[in-house]
Formats: structure tokens, C-alpha cells, sequence
């Protein structure tokens, strides 16, 4: 199977799937008795990992996980060998590595079913998680109205491109000058005008902001990502989230705060904002559940209609 972006109704059954896994988890216990899935994680991961091992086992599947060290493609064997070779033994298996979408496209050539768990490009997983966050705390997405703060890293790059195909979405990111979204996701991301969304990216924070219903964060220094210059974080500081900056964009009563986590406390959000009675951080890290379990049921093709 060769690596591919879903399509607009593919995009609409996988969320629709996505929520009905959320409502009722346990109605989906054990479909996936007797499949196999890997757990392939290059990269450092609490959450993606834990959640996938989760949803994995009360769906049925028998699960094995490998570390950075555990395959013969940290002695040299090539992506391509590794996917022919798992092929035999697995119906699924979930990636995260630190390097680029090209490693999976060649992974999943040979595999029955590949789930991008994580590459530097985009996070896929973490933007549905994101999504049955949002339709809980709000009983629905469309029109949701979400300022970002931070690099245009993975994290930003797929909620961007998954919010953008909703309907009366206005997604305004701000990033500090030269670390915003690259041209081509952008570009992909104000495509969403075509339905009805609306995509703006700045390089400075406003005074006087119109409101808004979410103000999501995430780590400045994401992947293992080290800067090349010694002055990166004067630049980043503006776009921290104080609690001055969270009510300078708050509807009081109303406007909720989002990260992926891991949190640099102190850094891109303040203890007390983090912490606040408006933080859904807890529930969006619960729904990683969510996304894992229902990334397994579509790309093994148990999907509703």
C-alpha cells in the first residue's frame, strides 16, 4: 500500500469514526481479535505510545513494540527490507520516528497498513485527538475560532490542515518571524477557504485581538529540535502564553486552552494558565486514545458509513 493523503470523505468517516469511538469505547472492544499491529517509535513518546498500545489491546489486537534500537535499521537495513520483512508478520504498524515522511511512504510500499504516529512534517494522530477534544468540550467544531501560538512545527501543521477543512473554522497562527508554517502547508492550509474556513498566519501578537474559543501552544523546542542561534527564545518570548495573553484573546467563560504536551512550563505557557479551571489539556491528552483507536479501525478498514 503506498503512502496517501485521505480524501474529503475519507476525511469525514474517519472523524465520524473517530467521535463514535470517544462516545462509546467499549462497543468496539475486540474487533481486531486475531490482527497484529507493531509499534515502531524512533522518537521519545509518553503519550502517542502509551495511547496506542491502549487502544490497540482493548480493540484485540496482540501488540509488540519496538524501540530505537530494537530493528536491524539501526545496524543499516533499509526501510524498504524492514517493511517486506514485517509485512509477514503484522496487519498494522504505527510510526514515529524523527525523520522525514519519506522513511514511511518506503515503509508503508510494503506493508498492508502504515498510521504516521509522528514524522518532523505533521502529527496526523494528534490533530483528531484535537478535533474529539473540541466537539466534547463544544458539542461541535464548525466554527470554532482558535488562535495558535509557536514554531509551525508538525503539531501546528496538521491542525492546521485538519481545521481548515471545517466549515466556518478561523485559524489565526501566530509564530515568531522565520518559524512559522513552510509556504506548501500554508498554502494547503488557506485552501480551506474553499470550505468556508478561514487561515491567517502572523509574526507578531496583536493588543486588541477579536476573541476567541481556543488558544492552543505547544513546545518551542519539539523533536529533540536544537536552534542554531544562541538569541532563538527573545524571539519566541512575545508568544508565550501568560495569563495576560490567554485573556487578552478570552471570551470569559468560555475560551479554553490547548497544548499536545510535553510542556516546557515556564516557556511557551505560564504554570497558572496550564493549570487553569480552562485548560482541556488532560481531556485532549485522554482523546490520543481516541484518535489511536479509531487511525486503527479506518486503516484496517473497519470504518462506518
Amino acid at each position: 500500500m503506498s503512502y496517501r493523503y485521505v480524501d474529503a470523505d475519507e476525511r469525514e468517516k474517519l472523524l465520524k469514526l473517530a467521535v463514535e469511538f470517544a462516545t462509546a469505547p467499549d462497543s468496539f472492544r475486540g474487533i481486531l481479535d486475531g490482527r497484529s499491529v507493531g509499534l515502531l517509535f524512533s522518537a521519545p513518546s509518553t503519550r502517542t505510545r502509551t495511547s496506542f498500545w491502549r487502544a490497540a489491546g482493548d480493540l484485540g489486537a496482540d501488540v509488540i513494540s519496538y524501540g530505537p534500537g530494537d530493528l536491524q535499521l539501526s545496524t543499516g537495513e533499509t526501510w524498504a527490507d524492514t517493511g517486506r520483512v514485517l509485512s509477514e508478520y503484522l496487519d498494522a504498524v504505527v510510526i514515529r520516528t524523527n525523520g522525514p515522511l519519506d522513511d514511511m511512504r518506503t515503509l508503508a510500499e510494503h506493508l498492508p497498513s502504515t498510521i504516521n504516529a509522528l514524522s518532523i512534517e505533521e502529527h496526523p494522530t494528534q490533530a483528531i485527538a484535537d478535533y474529539c477534544a473540541l466537539y466534547e468540550h463544544f458539542g461541535k467544531v464548525e466554527g470554532t475560532r482558535l488562535a495558535y501560538f509557536g514554531e509551525g512545527n508538525n503539531t501546528a501543521a496538521a491542525l492546521a490542515l485538519l481545521l481548515t477543512r471545517i466549515p466556518g473554522v478561523r485559524c489565526d497562527f501566530y509564530c515568531p518571524p522565520g518559524f512559522g508554517l513552510d509556504e506548501a502547508t500554508a498554502a494547503l492550509a488557506g485552501a480551506g477557504a474553499d470550505w468556508g474556513s478561514r487561515f491567517r498566519m502572523f509574526d507578531k501578537v496583536p493588543d486588541d485581538p477579536d476573541p476567541v474559543d481556543v488558544v492552543y501552544t505547544t513546545r518551542w523546542e519539539s523533536m529533540g529540535t536544537k536552534r542554531g542561534s544562541a538569541d532563538w527564545r527573545a524571539a519566541f518570548a512575545p508568544f508565550s502564553v501568560t495569563a495576560e495573553v490567554f485573556a487578552r484573546f478570552a471570551e470569559p467563560g468560555r475560551t479554553v486552552l490547548m497544548h499536545d504536551l510535553p510542556a516546557t512550563r515556564g516557556e511557551e505557557v505560564a504554570d497558572d494558565v496550564l493549570d487553569a479551571d480552562y485548560s482541556i489539556v488532560r481531556r485532549q491528552a485522554y482523546h490520543k486514545r481516541t484518535a489511536a483507536g479509531a487511525a486503527l479501525l479506518w486503516s484496517l478498514g473497519l470504518v462506518t458509513d
